[in-house]
């Protein structure tokens, strides 16, 4: 066999080989999205702030009405409530996460036991590489109460 023939098919193998693994070490978008959100959702419940920052673009807000009045928190707020280590007794889930290029909008519950079950709408945005959280608009329901047998 011609050696430059040798040399040009491993050469060729080779790349697909890099090529084939480059592109299975890239996570997708939908990937990227579901794994900013859950440094939100984990990072709350498991007292973890620096997650939220990874999570959160700078200029993240939180929008909720109360008592028939717009409440609007900054990101830097909402983070300096989450104490290093302090676990908090939330179970969140992802419901849905739509995306085109480089906007995504998602929707998940968190439930807190004995509570409340709120449900959060986010708006991501991809820049630089990376999603982000640039809005949160949330509302909330009462835990059911446990019936009580006679």
């Amino acid at each position: 066999m011609n050696p430059m023939r040798v040399f040009f098919t491993g050469l060729f193998l080779l790349a697909g080989l890099l090529a084939s693994a480059q592109s299975a070490s890239k996570k997708s978008d939908f990937d990227q999205i579901t794994e900013a959100l859950m440094d939100y959702i984990e990072g709350t419940a498991n007292g973890q702030p620096e997650r939220l920052r990874k999570a959160f673009h700078p200029d993240f807000n939180l929008y909720t009405v109360t008592n028939d009045s717009l409440w609007i928190r900054s990101g830097e707020q909402y983070i300096s409530n989450i104490k290093v280590g302090e676990k908090a007794n939330r179970i969140g889930r992802i419901l849905s996460v739509d995306y085109e290029k480089d906007a995504a909008m998602a929707k998940a519950e968190i439930e807190v036991p004995g509570w409340r079950i709120f449900t959060d709408y986010f708006l991501l945005l991809k820049y630089e590489g990376s999603w982000k959280i640039v809005q949160k608009s949330y509302t909330w329901r009462e835990y059911p109460k446990a019936e009580t047998k006679n």
